[in-house]
């Protein structure tokens, strides 16, 4: 079950992408990083929790336990992703760090703590 929901989290990448697309190239110009950055993390949260919600109940049956091992695989898989795609686009580690500073209006710290707690919300009937 967890290693099948590796499949749900590479899904996301093409979200978080396109999402990090329309804030740069629309969001930014038209609004401001300052209105962006946080707009831009809700919406992806957003994206986030359908997908899951999609996709997550057809796992089939687990305990809450493994709903959080899952929860902390996608974070791992997260930091590891984000950290090398800022690396192969030439960032230092302080310009990656940067991301989790949420004084910054960047609410990416928080994005990251979502996606631990997203697959127990998602199997959670609401």
């Amino acid at each position: 079950m967890i290693k099948k929901s590796i499949f749900i989290w590479l899904s996301i990448i093409p979200l978080a992408i396109l999402n990090a697309g329309l804030r740069e190239r629309i969001f930014i110009p038209l609004i401001g990083s300052e209105y962006s950055l946080p707009i831009s993390g809700i919406t992806l949260c957003i994206l986030i929790f359908i997908v899951s919600m999609i996709f997550i109940p057809k796992l089939g049956k687990g305990d809450s336990k493994t709903y959080w091992y899952m929860g902390l695989l996608w974070v791992s898989l997260t930091l590891i992703f984000e950290t090398g795609m800022g690396f192969l686009m030439g960032k230092t580690v302080n310009e990656i760090l940067e991301a989790y500073d949420i004084t910054t209006g960047n609410l990416w710290l928080l994005v990251v703590i979502f996606i631990g707690c997203t697959p127990l919300l998602a199997k959670r009937k609401f």
